[in-house]
Order: structure tokens, then C-alpha cells, then sequence
């Protein structure tokens, strides 16, 4: 059973970085694609990026291309958000998730996600 931890957040200032972490508690975490997706009040939940279930193959949503980078340890069953140049848009809670299939990609839009985590909340001031 897949159960998402998230972990990491906080309140920093504009230009700062952050790294979020994500563990499961699960048996099927190596075989798991893992995105991250995050929420801003008042708005729809955003596809931030995913990473396949080696770290061969990742994806990022164009706010964060070039600012974030995903990647993960299976022997940790961890996965991570490296947040870099943050901006005050970036303040959200950020979701961990899978879409459950074995050696795939992961999930790149919520419809696609099986599981969730309970999120962190970042808040990037100006």
C-alpha cells in the first residue's frame, strides 16, 4: 500500500531555495513513477514535474523548467524537489504522487494519480 509523505516546506524569501522530500512508506515505491504537483489558493492543482520509476526519464511543467529539478533515492524510497530562484507564484502546497503502474513515467496530470500525499506548504515572499 502506497502511503506519501511529504516534508520540507516553509516560508522563504524570493530568490531562495528549498528542497521537498517525499517518502513512502510502501513496498512498490522502486517501481513507481513519482510526480509532483502543487496547489495555489483559488487555483486549479498544477503539474510541477515527474521522474520515472529509475530517474531515467524526468518532465517539468513550464513553471519549472529550469528552476527545479526532481530526482530520487529507491534505496531511501525517496524522492525530492530541488526548488531554486524562487518566486512569491511559487507559494502553494506541494503534493506528492503516483499514478500506481510499474516502470513507468508517472503521473503528469491529476487525473492520472492513484495516490497523493497530504502536501507541504511553501510561501515564498517578496
Amino acid at each position: 500500500q502506497v502511503q506519501l509523505t511529504e516534508s520540507g516546506g516553509g516560508l522563504v524569501q524570493a530568490g531562495a531555495s528549498l528542497r521537498l522530500a517525499c517518502t513512502d512508506s510502501g513496498r512498490t515505491f522502486s517501481r513507481n513513477g513519482m510526480g509532483w504537483f502543487r496547489q495555489a489558493p483559488g487555483k486549479e492543482r498544477e503539474f510541477v514535474g515527474v521522474i520515472s520509476w529509475n530517474g531515467g526519464i524526468t518532465y517539468y511543467g513550464e513553471s519549472a523548467k529550469g528552476r527545479f529539478t526532481i530526482s530520487r533515492d529507491n534505496a531511501k524510497n525517496a524522492v525530492y524537489l530541488q526548488m531554486s530562484s524562487l518566486k512569491p507564484e511559487d507559494t502553494a502546497v506541494y503534493y506528492c504522487a503516483t499514478d500506481g503502474t510499474y516502470y513507468g513515467v508517472g503521473p503528469r496530470d491529476s487525473q492520472s494519480v492513484r495516490s497523493w500525499g497530504q502536501g507541504t506548504q511553501v510561501t515564498v515572499s517578496s
